[in-house]
């Protein structure tokens, strides 16, 4: 694995991390529609999904702008891109693909109807600067949709149980200090769109209650169980500590009235 396909994702970009991603997508589908709804998305644009990952959004979009518009999508993993690639060719899709950092993507000036981004501004040094660069790349009243956290560390249980409680607070450290970007960076993005020249139409807030009978509860489930042991490795949490994260949740995902309240995320929808 290259250094680029190792730092390409938080959570790694291997099987199990691609079944979560589309699990996620599943759960995250009706929002992202309804952004692309505000966002104007239409037959004939020409699109950028910025982070796309395997494409489970670039692949909707695809469908939605047709043969005559056209989607770029954008990710530093290989595996993915790939994976994309393949799939893209096998439906027939007109998707442009660019396998590299956002600072070096490739996109014409005044060539996109719309762009759409969830969760890649949160793991990017510079997120105004990659705004800039979409900015830049959105034709006279082109729509950007971005999705990105909000805060985080509203993630937590009911019932609330130590070991759990210690496990996700462990996440929320890796997250805020293990990689370059600002996982809560969502808040900070209608500012950066108005220092930018943008309008901001449309804000929303989106927060998710989970309970053990919905597919909602597989979101923060499957990131659990993927991400504790990752951190483990890396040291913040012990083997017992991340035993009894794991052992509680199993626990918890057997009660039936028991709740996960996820992170909260925010969409913005500026416009060129």
């Amino acid at each position: 694995m290259s250094i680029q396909e190792k730092n390409a994702y938080i959570l790694g970009t291997e099987q199990t991390e691609l079944h979560r991603l589309g699990l996620q997508h599943q759960v995250w589908a009706s929002e992202a529609r309804r952004g692309w709804e505000l966002g104007g998305f239409q037959a004939g644009h020409y699109l950028l999904d910025l982070g796309c990952g395997p494409g489970f959004c670039t692949t909707e979009l695809a469908y939605m702008v047709g043969d005559r518009g056209k989607v770029i999508g954008v990710d530093l993993s290989a595996n993915y891109i790939g994976f994309l690639k393949k799939h893209a060719e096998m439906l027939g899709l007109n998707i442009e693909l660019q396998n590299c950092y956002f600072d070096d993507m490739q996109l014409q000036p005044d060539s996109l109807d719309g762009a759409f981004c969830r969760w890649a501004l949160a793991w990017v040094p510079n997120p105004e600067q990659v705004l800039a660069k979409v900015r830049d790349a959105l034709k006279p009243a082109g729509r950007m949709v971005v999705q990105e956290y909000f805060d985080w560390s509203v993630f937590q249980s009911e019932p609330p149980l130590p070991g759990l409680k210690k496990g996700i607070a462990a996440c929320y450290r890796s997250m805020k200090h293990e990689q370059s970007g600002d996982i809560d960076v969502g808040r900070l993005v209608p500012g950066m769109a108005e220092r930018l020249g943008m309008e901001v139409l449309y804000t929303r807030t989106i927060s998710k209650l989970a309970k053990p009978s919905d597919l909602t509860w597989e979101w923060p489930n499957t990131f659990l169980n993927i991400y504790l042991p990752k951190i483990s490795e890396r040291g913040l949490l012990t083997s017992s500590e991340l035993a009894d994260a794991l052992a509680n949740l199993e626990a918890l995902t057997a009660m039936p009235n028991a709740m996960l309240m996820c992170p909260v995320v925010i969409e913005t929808v500026m416009k060129k």
